[in-house]
């Protein structure tokens, strides 16, 4: 009997498989369910949704999610494994007595998964989130101005902010294409917090529950849309505040932008597109960590 010859197939980085996965899984899911985010962005619009086009033209601005769809989520995933990778390594250093302690007691308990699991979840996705947002940002001012049908398409809607140019200059422009940066950060890294945690926690119980190292993509998708559609609803008032942001013909502060539209509109203004909010994003935690696990489990060699 003869030994097989080792495998000759190239050993894919943890790094390529972060970005190569994320990168299809963003693309995946921003185009698959981009109808459904349109019609979010005209619920929350300040004009309504039927003057900011109603259910026509639903692919209005898709060009603009096309070309920052894979870029952005392949931002945020190296990210994210990159820093749960660190973190994680952080906490298994054999002279930190007291990691070991509570991994042990955690055992004991019947709880295989570090005590600091969670927050270190929290954190890696909080970070990917922050490095998301360059590319996602100017996308996402781009995308919703066509899809509120201020502008025809994401050409006619970038040519307009690059127009501005001379009037306020390069900076300007800067500003005007990161127009709600902040709010945009602030309504991400909660819903992260929620969405990641609980998606690493139900992978962990489910692998604990089968024996396998790692869980299927079907199973990744459904713990996704869960995990996803808690983390929807609790941060539509941050959604709704950071479209009105980026639809408004002049910039606004967040703070006088929201006292603005409780005194005018009252709170339930807030809730505004929650339904295809928790809908879309349901549909879409499914479709984008679904996958991502797929992509994924295949370049590991996982079935």
């Amino acid at each position: 009997m003869t030994d097989s010859p080792p495998s000759t197939a190239p050993r894919i980085s943890p790094f390529t498989r972060a970005l190569l996965a994320g990168a299809f899984a963003g693309t995946t899911v921003d185009l698959s369910l981009y109808p459904i985010d349109t019609l979010k962005t005209r619920l929350q619009s300040s004009p309504g949704f039927y003057p900011s086009g109603g259910f026509r033209g639903i692919y209005a601005g898709v060009g603009s999610a096309l070309v920052g769809s894979a870029p952005g989520a392949a931002l945020f995933f190296v990210t994210y494994e990159g820093i749960k990778s660190q973190l994680s390594e952080s906490h298994s250093a054999p002279d930190d007595a007291l990691a070991l302690h509570l991994n042990a007691e955690a055992r004991e308990k019947g709880n295989v998964g570090r005590r600091s699991e969670p927050v270190e979840h929290m954190l890696a996705a909080s970070a990917g989130e922050v490095a998301a947002c360059a590319v996602r940002v100017p996308t996402e001012v781009v995308k919703q101005r066509a899809q509120a049908a201020q502008q025809p398409g994401s050409m006619a809607a970038l040519r307009v902010i690059l127009a501005r140019r001379a009037e306020i200059g390069v900076l300007g422009v800067w500003r005007e294409l990161y127009r709600g940066w902040v709010i945009t950060i602030l309504r991400e890294v909660p819903f992260t917090a929620i969405q990641f945690p609980l998606w690493e926690g139900m992978k962990g119980w489910r692998k604990r529950k089968t024996g396998r190292d790692e869980v299927t993509a079907i199973e990744s998708g459904v713990l996704g849309s869960g995990a996803g559609a808690v983390a929807a609803g609790l941060t539509t008032p941050l959604d709704v505040l950071k479209t009105r942001m980026m639809l408004a013909r002049e910039k606004l502060a967040s703070g006088p932008l929201f006292v603005q539209i409780w005194r005018d509109e009252g709170p339930k203004a807030f809730l505004a597109g929650m339904g295809p909010r928790m809908l879309w994003i349901s549909a879409g935690g499914a479709i984008f960590l679904g996958s991502y696990q797929w992509a994924h489990n295949s370049m590991v060699g996982v079935t």
